[in-house]
């Protein structure tokens, strides 16, 4: 199924691929029964990882919430609204990020030595970089649950601080947004698609 398009012969990948990623997915509230396995979501990061991030700091982390008696725990963290798509969605992903993200720096930024040390007494200053680097994590991760042919239905109307003091005050990661994952049934909305704004409102040229 594919929208109107301008010029699809600048785009380097096939039209249903298009269609996959961007075009036809939609934001999913209701899937079918089928399983999400570890091996997929393994398979989706281990496609995602390979976005870019600023000094290569990969901030992203993910906490898989399957069980019912943590489903029930997150449940309690969600707005009013989301409570239900929580308790109801075969997988739901706490999407955070690691303000200790700097530990593995030696590894993955090797190129620039003691890199891991000067970020170690700015705390504020990595919280802001693993925030934003791991948001831009977050929008490769949808694009990467699409490519393995899952539909996501991510939502931010949460108590982030709740979710942290629940699930990661051992490892002080923070909470960012909570995306349900599974395979859409039909659509898997009941909303029509909503238009996008064209390029000329949205692309300025100086």
């Amino acid at each position: 199924m594919s929208t109107d398009t301008l010029a699809p012969e600048s785009l380097q990948i096939d039209e249903t691929t298009a269609d996959r990623l961007f075009r036809a997915a939609r934001t999913t509230a209701q899937f079918t029964d089928a399983e999400v396995t570890d091996e997929q979501l393994a398979a989706v990061y281990d496609l995602v990882k390979w976005g870019p991030t600023a000094m290569n700091t990969v901030p992203l982390r993910i906490l898989a919430v399957r069980t019912p008696e943590a489903r029930e725990r997150l449940v309690a963290h969600m707005n009013d609204g989301n409570k239900e798509r929580v308790a109801n969605a075969p997988l739901s992903l706490v999407v955070a990020y690691d303000p200790a993200f700097h530990e593995h720096l030696d590894t993955l930024f090797p190129h620039v030595p003691g890199m891991r040390d000067n970020l170690h007494g700015v705390p504020e200053v990595r919280d802001g970089m693993a925030r934003d680097n791991a948001h831009i994590q977050a929008g490769y991760l949808v694009v990467g649950l699409r490519a393995a042919g899952l539909a996501a239905g991510p939502m931010n109307g949460m108590d982030r601080a709740g979710i942290d003091a629940e699930f990661f005050a051992d490892n002080g990661w923070k909470s960012m947004l909570v995306i349900n994952v599974g395979v859409a049934d039909g659509v898997g909305t009941p909303y029509p698609r909503s238009p996008r704004l064209a390029p000329e409102q949205a692309i300025a040229t100086v």
